[in-house]
């Protein structure tokens, strides 16, 4: 498969900076990082009022993760499991959440599979993207259906010349490279990596399942003067990966093609009065194959046009919106309906008083499948003093049920469709508090959310249904710290999810997690650690079929030898642990990868 590499591309960020919502002034520090996606603008992490996790371009280039659940795994509020490792199916669980009931975001674009309605996190190239913003609480209010959760935004590269090559186990390598130019206001990027393993075995006494990715970036902007700016973006994944069949001699591969092109444009009207456009197309394509037959192929495509007013009234901000969004099956399976259109209004508001923070926001969908859904939020900070903030929040959010869930024919022995489904509804309440200092922060949040009609498959009836009443309470912590040469991060995660019916914890969810990173450097040396651990899971909604939990320690070593060049050494699960986060219905475990080491070099500008 030859690498799709894009003609045009998509909006830089269509979430420009725009003032903070709190007298403090603006911080670039690592510990209280610039945050757009709580808000739809620019707010430091801590005024956000929001429990919010950034990964930025060092961690990500000092862990050298390999798979975007190695960048996920263990922070605050999230939870990982899938179908073992390189390119097999991920999940991505926020606040005992569905997999589905999150947003995925690229530069501001949606990306989901509109038939199954995850993301397909698996096909996501950590070397591609510089930043991750990880939103958890509802934000249905702003972004609509499946806000559930939270929000995970990933942030493209955009600047810099890099190359990068490395390689290691399995029969792993990976090659990258990109540059910029800008002049006269006028900025352009283009990159591109490839990624290729034989992989390893998934199932017990199998065979080794391989995975190919190649990746791409395209982004052209031009800024007029301080008035305006215009830009085009696309990042393009795509690939092959290998799976089990239903003997380990079968050959099962899928080819995909995730692609995210966007346009956007702003303009200020006046000094306190900007406007915002962003039209935009997601696309998640593949095709199952069985011993070189095609098995059929699912594409959905989801267009979106987003319009935004932002008008400054001192240090407040007030946000007027309209979004459309099509989305469009594309499948050799005949769904009873291939597409359906959803039109939304919102607003937001938010309010600095001195030390009093305020936010309100709210938002309608009237959507051609489930119907008319109304959706807010409020929140409100109080600084006690200068380094401790409390908040409070309280917002609602709901899950559209997907094509899979209401559209997909009877095909025994599995009937996915039912067309009476409901959609999820929640209602989420949070209390957090906050110490910022200026070589270290903690932040610690409680939450209770209240989801009625949750949509599970139950395969003792072989068909989607709602839980009448499920709730999740939970409890986070998170420190960062960033001192001398010394780095680090830590989270602690502990979640419930029941179903209020039987007293069950949902499949799938483990109620523990949590991760340590420490990195130091000495001079151009850099050593780091990173330790993290997942509870156990049960497998069935019984709770009758239990996988253990589990923990994992990585390494890592850099050395800058040379301006702008970098040597390191990684090595994943350093113990060789045995850990399995999935069972087939079949009842065998899928198996994830043991002890890996990647090698690389490395030229970056940035």
């Amino acid at each position: 498969m030859s690498l799709r590499f894009m003609a045009a591309g998509s909006a830089a960020l269509f979430l420009l900076p725009l003032a903070a919502s709190s007298n403090e002034p603006v911080q670039l520090a690592v510990l209280d990082p610039i945050v757009v996606t709580p808000t739809l603008s620019s707010v430091t992490a801590e005024a956000s009022l929001s429990s919010v996790t950034v990964i930025d371009e060092q961690t990500l280039r000092d862990q050298q993760p390999l798979e975007m659940r190695d960048v996920l795994r263990g922070q605050p509020g999230v939870d990982t499991y899938g179908n073992g490792s390189f390119g097999k199916i991920s999940n991505v669980s926020i606040r005992g959440t569905s997999s589905n009931a999150s947003l995925l975001m690229i530069d501001g674009v949606r990306l989901r599979s509109a038939t199954t309605g995850a993301p397909a996190w698996e096909f996501l190239p950590p070397q591609m993207f510089e930043r991750v913003e990880i939103v958890r609480g509802p934000r249905g209010s702003l972004y609509g259906a499946d806000a559930v959760g939270g929000v995970v935004q990933l942030f493209g590269r955009d600047s810099g010349e890099w190359l990068t090559m490395g390689g290691g186990s399995f029969a792993s390598w990976n090659l990258g490279a990109g540059a910029s130019l800008s002049e006269d206001g006028t900025s352009v990027m283009v990159g591109a990596n490839v990624f290729d393993t034989e992989g390893t075995e998934i199932r017990e006494h199998s065979h080794d399942r391989g995975f190919h990715n190649e990746s791409g970036i395209f982004r052209i902007s031009h800024q007029f003067d301080d008035r305006g700016s215009i830009g085009l973006f696309r990042f393009s994944s795509e690939g092959d990966t290998e799976f089990e069949g239903s003997t380990p001699e079968q050959k099962r591969q899928m080819e995909y093609l995730l692609q995210v092109t966007g346009l956007k444009g702003d303009v200020w009207i006046s000094e306190d009065w900007q406007l915002k456009a962003l039209v935009s197309e997601a696309q998640d394509e593949s095709e199952d194959f069985t011993d070189g037959l095609s098995n059929g192929d699912f594409n959905t495509r989801t267009r979106t046009a987003n319009v935004q007013s932002v008008s400054l009234w001192g240090n407040h901000q007030f946000i007027l919106g309209g979004e459309y969004q099509s989305d469009e099956v594309l499948s050799s399976v005949d769904y009873d309906e291939p597409s359906r259109d959803n039109k939304a209004a919102f607003a937001q508001a938010l309010l600095a008083f001195g030390a009093l923070d305020l936010q309100a926001s709210l938002r309608h969908d009237d959507n051609d499948a489930y119907g008319s859904k109304v959706t807010g939020a409020g929140g409100v900070g109080f600084k006690l003093n200068d380094q401790h903030r409390l908040r409070a929040s309280y917002g609602t959010a709901y899950r559209a049920p997907t094509f899979n869930d209401l559209y997909y024919p009877d095909s025994p022995p599995f009937y996915f469709s039912n067309p009476n489904l409901e959609p999820e509804s929640s209602e989420t309440g949070e209390l957090g508090l906050r110490g910022q200092y200026s070589a270290w922060y903690w932040d610690a949040a409680f939450y209770r959310t209240n989801i009625e009609d949750m949509i599970v498959y139950d395969f003792a009836q072989a068909t989607s249904l709602n839980l009448e009443r499920t709730t999740v309470e939970g409890a986070e912590l998170a420190m960062g710290l960033d001192w001398e040469n010394w780095r680090a991060a830590l989270a602690f995660t502990a979640v419930k999810p029941e179903d209020r019916e039987t007293g069950n914890i949902i499949a799938y969810r483990a109620q523990r997690s949590g991760r340590l990173d420490i990195d130091r450097r000495f001079g151009e040396v850099s050593l780091g650690a990173t330790a993290s651990f997942q509870g156990h899971r049960y497998t069935d909604a019984a709770n009758t079929d239990r996988l253990s939990g589990f923990g994992l320690v990585d390494l890592r070593a850099s050395w800058d030898f040379a301006e702008n060049w970098t040597g390191r050494v990684v090595v994943e699960n350093l113990l060789d642990k045995e850990y399995v986060t999935a069972r087939s219905f079949a009842g065998w475990d899928y198996l994830n990868s043991g002890r890996a080491v990647m090698v690389s070099l490395s030229y970056d500008t940035q």
